[in-house]
């Protein structure tokens, strides 16, 4: 029998630590937390202090038994979880539920999952930290409060189903913000000058730019004009030293931020790589705000850098947090050995940890030097000047080994390259001077990655809440991440050549986005909504404010249910304000026209399933019942014209007829369909119910005729019994349940005495993970 009990979090970070442990431990996993609020009740005592209901999921109580049992039988308890609040909180709900003593029960704490790391820990054990435990408990509590005193107001005013959080209600604002700063922008036209000048040699071509944007086409015409006449010379050269330094080592933010930049990751799916990372032994705790590395690693970063690029490369650099909020004690994400520059692992493992092992290397690498050289071309009758502008490399330093990306999205033309030889007054021939029409350009739309950027600079949010707050606005369907279509423009180039001036026009796509986080029409109502009734929930700095009150609970200098009653005794009465509030229409509605026909108002609104256009009111006195009609994909109910919202009530159309029977297009609860007999096929996003035509919808039949075909590989109708083809491979369906078939097993050639062993044998074992060991299972 083991005398000591270790109780971490997660199968996976308890296997690793049973390695570096003797037979005299046993570690065993918590699972996340074994109890937390009523899922289904406010769980929250307002009237005795805020004091939380807790329960143990009806899916932890045998786990708790095993716990309970595992921990009567040991000598001495550890409680190993994760080195922030969260893992205080969960060792916290273990000492309490496990009724474990203090004397024999104890709390132990590191940031990477080494043998040195655990035998430390083992040697410095210490009591649960109330502090941290209050800071999540409060941060648990309030968020509660706001979700279920504001949910069922928007149920009542916007849409069933919906809920509201602290944190999400602000992120998706930040996302409205920006979607509205875009379609209010205006963009304004200016012209960018650029010449390629032939050196003395005859040959030689220097590229430069003018030295100010021109306004229009006429001042560009005015001064190419000028240009004919012009004789360019060099006027001055300059030549300054520039020194790049090295990112500091990655934080939470940073590396979900530089992930999904060089990687595409998104940003649950950095973390999910990370823990992967950090529970397997290769990096340092994934959840933290310090840039701050330790003696030792310092020391094997200055040992690998000297080994491999020798002294030069090498300078030691001592990074401090600038965070105000840093609530983690611990180090930067650094690898947990720095003589390792590759792993072992899944394609993903190894991409983020070359990453973070290339971060980490470069932050203690020498500054890149560069040589900056700066041309000067003047001519006798302008005013303005052309600048040629170059950057050589004189030492890589860092540059050898990682080059940071970024988010800027701004017209990058200009290279800054090797420059030709040159000398002062050096007589210049002009090949071609172009102008070329430029426009500003709007505000970019959010990624994920610059999103967790902002609601860090606004001081919204920690380590370990960016990506789930993320993930819940878009699972809550608040925001997607999707494309825009850009927009085709027109602009104009002027080109001097050989003394004569041509002008030209070429079309251009503009505005295209790519994986960014837009808000949906419930999104934005929500939104408006909570600015309206909710304005200190709503408020950046408000919010910010709160973060501050938990950093404060954490160090001990705040009491919990303090913050939360002062918080409550704010909150609570714009509740009951907005409750009492009694409105004509549902919120977000609006009227965009009349209905030429028949003179009803046409509305706009959110509906049951999701934006719709209404004609008539239902308090009509012509006793007509309103029409609905769902807005098309791309359509928004701010941005929909009367035109666009009319052309919605032609839906459902005949489209045709094709082997004797009707094919119609129309929109439902799914999206656009086409309808053929008693079929519904989805139209895809490439096609417009409004305007396709019978050649595409009977392929859209026949398509889905021959996917049906191959996924049918064989049916026994009596039996019940079909043999699909399904997305991971063939398998059983029987009694609305999925069977696995065995490997090597041909599903072509099965027959049906053989399905009903597979679906015994399942039965009493179940195969796999998922949907087919679910099914086994209440089978």
């Amino acid at each position: 029998m083991q005398n000591n009990l270790v109780i971490v979090e997660s199968p996976a970070k308890a296997k690793t630590i049973e390695k570096f442990l003797g037979k005299d431990y046993k570690v065993m996993s918590s699972y996340g937390h074994i109890r937390d609020l009523k899922p289904k009740e406010f769980s929250v005592d307002v009237e005795h202090g805020y004091m939380p209901e807790y329960v143990i999921p009806t899916d932890k109580r045998k786990l708790v038994a095993d716990l309970k049992k595992a921990a009567g039988e040991a000598k001495s308890i550890l409680l190993a979880s994760d080195e922030d609040r969260e893992g205080e909180a969960i060792a916290w709900h273990l000492s309490e539920t496990l009724e474990l003593d203090k004397k024999n029960a104890k709390r132990i704490v590191f940031h990477e999952i080494t043998k040195n790391a655990i035998l430390n820990a083992l040697e410095t054990p210490r009591d649960i930290d109330i502090n941290l435990v209050n800071a999540q408990q409060a941060r648990r509590v309030l968020d509660r409060i706001v979700g279920f005193e504001v949910s069922p107001i928007l149920w009542r005013k916007v849409k069933p189903a919906l809920s509201a959080g602290r944190v999400q209600s602000v992120a998706v604002k930040l996302l409205v913000e920006r979607e509205r700063e875009i379609q209010q922008f205006s963009s304004d036209a200016f012209f960018r000058v650029t010449a390629n000048f032939i050196l003395p040699d005859g040959e030689t071509i220097l590229k430069a730019e003018l030295n100010r944007r021109l306004k229009d086409e006429a001042e560009a015409q005015a001064l190419l004009e000028k240009c004919t006449s012009s004789h360019f010379a060099i006027e001055d050269i300059t030549k300054k030293p520039v020194k790049k330094m090295p990112s500091p080592p990655f934080t939470t933010s940073t590396l979900q931020q530089e992930a999904a930049r060089k990687l595409g990751f998104s940003v649950s799916q950095t973390m999910m790589v990370a823990q992967h990372l950090y529970e397997s032994g290769y990096i340092t705790y994934m959840r933290t705000d310090s840039v701050n590395l330790s003696n030792l690693a310092l020391g094997a970063a200055k040992q690998s850098i000297t080994a491999t690029y020798g002294e030069n490369y090498y300078k030691f650099r001592k990074y401090q947090t600038k965070s105000k909020g840093a609530q983690e004690a611990h180090e930067a994400i650094r690898p947990t050995n720095m003589d390792a520059q590759q792993i072992s692992g899944s394609v993903a493992d190894k991409r983020l940890y070359d990453l973070i092992y290339k971060r980490t290397i470069a932050c203690q690498m020498a500054d890149a030097e560069l040589e900056q050289t700066n041309i000067t071309i003047t001519a006798d009758n302008l005013q303005e000047k052309f600048v040629a502008t170059g950057e050589v490399i004189k030492f890589d330093g860092f540059l050898h080994v990682y080059i940071e990306s970024t988010d800027d999205e701004t017209d990058k033309e200009q290279e800054n390259g090797l420059l030709p030889a040159v000398n002062v007054n050096d007589k210049l021939t002009t090949r071609e001077i172009i102008a070329t029409e430029r426009f500003t350009q709007r505000p970019p739309r959010y990624t994920e990655a610059s999103l967790v950027r902002r609601l860090e600079e606004l001081g919204i949010g920690r380590p370990s809440t960016y990506a789930p707050t993320i993930q819940t606005i878009q699972n809550r369907e608040y925001v997607f991440r999707g494309d825009k279509p850009g927009e085709e423009r027109i602009y104009s180039i002027l080109t001097l050549k050989k003394g004569n001036i041509t002008a030209e026009q070429k079309k251009d796509v503009v505005g295209v986005d790519r994986n960014k986080l837009l808000p949906t029409d419930i999104g934005i109502v929500v939104n408006d909504f909570l600015e309206e009734y909710f304005p200190d929930i709503m408020d950046y700095n408000f919010t910010a404010n709160v973060e501050k009150e938990f950093d404060s609970i954490a160090e001990g200098e705040l009491n919990w249910t303090a913050a939360l009653d002062k918080f409550y005794k704010l909150f609570h009465p714009a509740v009951t304000a907005a409750s009492a509030v009694k409105t004509e229409h549902k919120v977000g509605e609006r009227q965009i026209g009349k209905d030429p026909k028949t003179g009803e108002p046409v509305y706009v609104k959110i509906g049951r399933y999701g934006p719709i256009a209404q004609i008539g009111d239902s308090k009509s006195n012509k006793g007509v019942k309103p029409r609905f009609a769902s807005l098309l994909k791309g359509q928004s109910i701010e941005t929909i014209t009367l035109e666009e919202a009319l052309k919605l009530f032609e839906l459902p159309r005949v489209v045709g007829e094709y082997e004797g029977e009707e094919v119609s297009a129309g929109i439902g609860r799914y999206g656009p369909f086409i309808k053929h007999t008693s079929q519904y096929i989805s139209i895809p996003k490439t096609l417009n119910p409004l305007t396709i035509n019978l050649e595409e919808s009977i392929k859209l039949i026949e398509d889905k005729r021959n996917k049906e075909e191959k996924r049918n590989i064989k049916v026994f109708a009596n039996e019940g019994i079909e043999v699909l083809n399904g997305r991971y491979g063939a398998y059983i369906k029987y009694a609305n349940k999925n069977y696995r078939i065995p490997k090597n097993t041909v599903p072509e050639e099965l027959t049906v005495e053989e399905c009903k062993k597979i679906i015994e044998t399942t039965v009493e074992k179940p195969a796999g993970t998922g949907r087919f060991r679910r099914a086994a299972k209440k089978k």
